[in-house]
């Protein structure tokens, strides 16, 4: 099992100077991350997402991790790949250059930006984002592993060479955001890997493991966007980890409220997110927002989804080392590939990360090495 941890660089001040400060907070996290023994890190794309997420460039911040470490690897996760974000060509030559500068240590995730305000901001249409989504990930991975590459679809392309060439072959791992059984299923049909984004918990990631691996069992070859099918399975747990089990359970679930407040405010057309007393109850706010939500759906007549609610869900990896433990266990006999940490919120002090962070590398993780030694 894999860990890792995902960067939305999200602030509750979105003033330039608290913006500064958290985009190099992130980078000081991330080279922690590779010294506390982590895997991977993950870097989204958003744009104009105002507390949401400023990772506006993933692919600079990418670079800048990769030059202050050596040996974790470098995640997007997302690129937007609709085109009208960026032509996919850019996408592979981006890539690829920073799998040569890192020694090989890039993984691509695709996604498809597709909220209002993102989609108004580049001039994307909804009804383009999952098969030019799709379209992108051919078109990526067929100029990575062709000489001279050319395409003729949505777009015409080439004949000409997308350079340089990726250090790993044929090409970097692909991977999918997913959030729903649709997306899930998807994934599995395209050959790609799942990154389940979502806050719903261990009993919803065994029930989105299990239509991922039924997708898997069932699926042809047809689909493949690539000859190299990757079938990871990569899991959110967030998480804020410290000796003060109340502390930690007190800002991890302040951060979650705001970062649920964010995702209804841009997704759902919610009021901006507050930032609230770290002594309130944030768990039982967040109860009452999901019961105003599913009660919101039912009024339209559309059934509530775990991916409409599950933001709201507190029962994470928050206290001590020994939670955390528990919490992964519950993932790791559920049979997830990757735990993908989520540290960075918008409330959560950098004090606070960082020391989360040490907690993990020095108990949680060495706890799960041992584990598989032990199995090995």
């Amino acid at each position: 099992m894999k860990f890792s941890m995902i960067f939305e660089a999200q602030m509750a001040d979105p003033s330039p100077a608290s913006e500064r400060q958290v985009i190099q907070d992130c980078v000081e996290q991330a080279v922690f991350a590779e010294e506390m023994g982590f895997d991977r890190i993950w870097a989204v794309e958003h744009h104009s997402l105002t507390q949401y997420a400023h990772m506006s460039a993933s692919e600079v911040f990418l670079s800048w991790v990769a030059a202050k470490t050596s040996g974790i690897r470098i995640g997007h996760g997302v690129v937007t790949m609709p085109f009208g974000y960026q032509h996919p060509v850019r996408v592979a030559e981006r890539s690829a250059m920073l799998d040569v500068l890192s020694g090989g240590r890039v993984d691509i995730g695709s996604g498809r930006g597709a909220t209002k305000q993102e989609m108004s901001m580049f001039g994307v249409r909804p009804e383009d984002t999952n098969p030019q989504m799709e379209e992108a990930l051919r078109i990526v991975s067929n100029a990575w592993r062709e000489e001279t590459f050319e395409w003729h679809g949505s777009l015409d392309i080439g004949p000409g060479a997308v350079l340089p060439r990726p250090v790993q072959a044929p090409h970097p791992p692909l991977f999918m955001a997913c959030s729903k059984h649709d997306t899930l299923k998807l994934a599995a049909e395209l050959g790609v890997g799942a990154l389940v984004l979502g806050f719903a918990g261990a009993d919803d990631i065994r029930e989105m493991r299990k239509v991922y691996d039924e997708a898997i069992s069932v699926r042809g070859t047809e689909r493949f966007v690539s000859t190299e099918v990757n079938d990871h399975f990569s899991a959110l747990c967030p998480t804020i980890v410290l000796d003060d089990a109340d502390a930690a359970y007190r800002i991890g679930t302040r951060g979650q409220r705001f970062f649920a407040e964010s995702i209804a405010h841009w997704y759902g057309n919610g009021p901006k997110p507050t930032v609230y007393a770290e002594d309130e109850d944030h768990v039982a706010a967040m109860g009452r927002r999901r019961d105003e939500l599913v009660a919101k759906l039912h009024e339209a007549d559309i059934p509530a989804r775990p991916a409409d609610t599950g933001t709201y869900n507190a029962e994470h990896a928050y206290g001590t080392a020994e939670t955390a433990i528990d919490y992964v266990e519950q993932l790791r006999r559920i049979g997830v590939d990757e735990v993908m940490c989520l540290i960075q919120m918008g409330t959560v002090p950098q004090d606070v990360c960082m020391e989360t962070i040490r907690q993990w590398g020095e108990t949680v993780i060495p706890h799960f090495r041992a584990l598989e030694g032990n199995a090995g």
